[in-house]
């Protein structure tokens, strides 16, 4: 019977974790091992330097240092419309400090990124006031952000709806998030009960831990505990994201995989893992951690500190990139990775139409992960080296958010014109992309 150490449970909740098991697939794929997919490594030289003229396009010749890291405060500024940016300014000419403002932002941001776990091909928000309207990740954060304003994350009575409390989020009702998401026969999200299933386990989990989110269970608390040692000090990212897994592993869903019944999170079997294993008896050495939406939160939060309190990070480079459609969906839409012949058969039988589909949590899928978070990796080297003879150096969350997820939809609006979407369908809940 196989068996596993708290200490191999541990591991597989790390960071270090995501990074090294894709490099045990990376090396499987270099010797024609995946069981789902073809590596065709001669592409990467293309990709990269489709990549890197995005960058480019967008950034060059002189702005690649404002490049931001990979996180939601970009998405708040869909169609031009500085939100956050006029929100903190109406807040400071309240005369609200900085720190309040931070931890403001935190309560958003952590709401808002738990609910954008794909919104699928159909569903957008129409903007209040306007006449425009938004899909998908964009579309989540406006419409969150309005939600936020007006209160519906707060059990607050001092009159300060800007916040967000464990005890309204441990009661919301999907029929609340429905109104405000402008959801309904001919506007569907994709994954709404869960979402909202979701919320309420945060919000039950930030109440269990008020030594850091208070008797209240706020969010935003978590910025008096990353400040407890002053505020001129760097912050440690991850001392940040063994907070977050502190807090959000109870919280996935209960069909979610367990090791000795405690919750591993984002983590799954996969076979080409499990085939390079020799220690059978050990059953997490077959398992692929990711924890994606942990991470894409993780990344968010950093930049509230940094642009309000001005503060640094050390150790971010420890995070991954994030294993989800946009990013791999480049890979196989450049031609670096290509399902097997029988795979993509079956993909194609499941989903009745051009593109394949497969199971969120399936063997196709992981594996697709895991190759994403290692081709990630090898990207960012080889954008850097395209980039080096003009003295830019990105950081891998740079090159999240200004290269590699950007293509990816760019691609996706090229190839697929009317849904936009991967050029792998997934099938899940909501709650894990």
């Amino acid at each position: 019977m196989a068996t596993s150490s708290a200490s191999d449970i541990k591991y597989l909740e790390s960071l270090l974790a995501v990074r090294e098991r894709s490099r045990i697939v990376f090396e499987a794929a270099r010797n024609g091992a995946l069981n789902n997919f073809v590596y065709d490594e001669e592409r990467m030289k293309e990709t990269a330097e489709y990549v890197a003229g995005v960058i480019s396009r967008d950034f060059g010749p002189d702005r690649y240092a404002e490049i931001p890291p990979h996180g939601r405060w970009e998405h708040f500024s869909i169609g031009g419309v500085l939100r956050l940016e006029n929100l903190v300014q109406k807040w400071q000419d309240g005369e609200i400090d900085d720190v309040e403002i931070t931890r403001r932002l935190i309560d958003l941001f952590f709401v808002s990124v738990l609910l954008d776990a794909g919104a699928g091909d159909t569903w957008s928000y129409r903007e209040p006031g306007s006449d425009k309207s938004y899909g998908r990740s964009e579309g989540i954060a406006v419409a969150s952000l309005y939600m936020f304003t007006e209160g519906a994350f707060s059990s607050a009575t001092d009159g300060n709806k800007a916040a967000v409390d464990g005890r309204a989020l441990s009661k919301l009702t999907e029929d609340v998030f429905v109104h405000h998401f402008q959801v309904g026969p001919q506007n569907p999200i994709v994954g709404a009960a869960s979402r909202i299933e979701l919320l309420n386990s945060f919000g039950k989990s930030l109440l269990s831990i008020p030594e850091i989110f208070g008797e209240t269970g706020r969010p935003g608390l978590l910025v008096d505990y990353l400040l407890k040692d002053g505020k001129d000090k760097d912050l440690n990212y991850e001392a940040l994201w063994n907070i977050l897994q502190r807090l959000l592993l109870p919280a996935w869903p209960a069909n979610r995989p367990r090791i000795n019944d405690q919750p591993i999170g984002d983590a799954w079997p996969l076979r080409v893992l499990q085939d390079r294993s020799s220690d059978s008896d050990n059953s997490t050495k077959g398992i692929h951690p990711f924890h994606k939406l942990t991470q894409w939160l993780g990344y968010s939060l950093t930049v509230p500190f940094m642009k309000v309190l001005k503060l640094k990070w050390i150790n971010i480079e420890k995070g991954t990139g994030l294993p989800e459609y946009r990013n791999g969906g480049l890979f196989v839409d450049m031609g670096v990775l290509k399902l097997k012949p029988e795979v993509l058969s079956k993909g194609v039988e499941a989903s009745g139409q051009t593109l394949p589909l497969f199971p969120s949590t399936g063997d196709v899928i992981v594996e697709w992960r895991a190759m994403t978070v290692a081709l990630l990796d090898e990207l960012h080297k080889l954008v850097n080296d395209i980039l080096a003879p003009q003295g830019v150096s990105l950081s891998l969350p740079q090159l999240l958010e200004a290269g590699s997820w950007k293509s990816g939809r760019e691609l996706a609006a090229k190839y697929r014109p009317e849904t936009r979407s991967s050029p792998i369908l997934i099938d899940g809940d909501g709650t894990l992309f």
